[in-house]
């Protein structure tokens, strides 16, 4: 599959998965439908593997990488993301999570040694400018107060969290694991970790049996969980964190689009004026006329380098 296809999947998947998100709330305590959503994907992955003949057996070695991808990309970033909505709008959820595609440009140079080219660099400041001009109206219509600033800071904590398991995929693929069965048992990790936080915090484990609710969660299990992060981690491991998180800028467009097709929601000009920053930004960061030379393959298996050659992705 394409890049471009792996791209697109990932953008429009991600981008609708918010209206799912608002049947998910109010019956059942968030960390309980998290653990719901990935312990449902880890089946399904696990059934997949199973039907395909793919080897599910891996050293404990390889479950380091998968406990890790659980805690960080499948648990804790759910945790800290959902409940910042608490506090939260919509619109600083966005932001804060936009920011993630400069902790990976970041995190990429200190872990792997790779280093964003100006075309990068340029392009995530076009995207971050139209996410600011995006939702500039309902920012402005905000009070600031110390549950603003603790939602805020809940969401920045979230993307943080969600660049670090961005890192461990990338460094379990340069381990050469599949991407599959990592996904398979990264999820059921996941949903053990998230569950004993639901636990810890004693929530009990109830069900909203409601067709909004089974629906958005049968679509973030499938759509939101297997295909999106399937398709995003294979992009990430072929093109970089780095380009890769720019989706994250991407899909709150995805769901503005949405908004105005379902919700009515009326076209002015910060609207146009940020998508277009956005998507001009898009193509500075996905350009890929030069390419990628990757140094990180000749790093052995299992490695996780800190002071390899940077390399310039420009």
């Amino acid at each position: 599959m394409s890049n471009a296809l792996l791209y697109l999947i990932t953008v429009l998947v991600w981008g609708s998965t918010w209206l799912a998100i608002e049947f998910q709330l109010g019956v059942v305590e968030p960390e309980v439908s998290i653990v719901y959503r990935y312990a449902g994907a880890s089946l399904l992955l696990f059934g997949w593997s199973r039907i395909r003949g793919l080897r599910l057996a891996f050293s404990w070695r390889d479950h380091g990488w998968f406990l890790l991808l659980g805690l960080l990309l499948f648990g804790v970033n759910y945790v800290l993301a959902y409940r910042a909505q608490i506090y939260i709008s919509s619109a600083l959820t966005a932001i804060a999570f936009s920011t993630l595609l400069w902790m990976n440009i970041i995190n990429a140079r200190i872990f792997f040694g790779v280093r964003a080219g100006r075309r990068v660099l340029f392009g995530a400041l076009l995207g971050m400018a139209g996410i600011f001009t995006l939702f500039a109206p309902q920012i402005g219509e905000m009070t600031f107060s110390d549950t603003v600033f603790y939602g805020s800071f809940l969401a920045v904590m979230g993307a943080l969290v969600a660049s670090f398991g961005n890192m461990v995929s990338q460094g379990a693929q340069r381990a050469r694991l599949p991407i599959i069965q990592s996904n398979a048992w990264g999820m059921s990790y996941g949903a053990l970790i998230t569950a004993a936080i639901a636990i810890s915090k004693g929530h009990e484990f109830t069900f909203d049996w409601s067709a909004g609710y089974l629906g958005s969660l049968l679509y973030l299990t499938v759509f939101g969980s297997i295909v999106a992060f399937g398709a995003y981690l294979t992009l990430l491991g072929r093109i970089g964190a780095h380009k890769a998180g720019y989706a994250l800028v991407m899909f709150p467009v995805v769901a503005l689009i949405l908004s105005t097709i379902f919700e009515g929601l009326e076209i002015d000009a910060t609207i146009v004026v940020g998508t277009l920053l956005v998507l001009a930004g898009n193509l500075f960061v996905l350009d890929t006329k030069s390419p990628v030379r990757n140094q990180l393959q000749r790093v052995p298996a299992g490695a996780m380098p800190v002071t390899a050659r940077a390399i310039d992705t420009e």
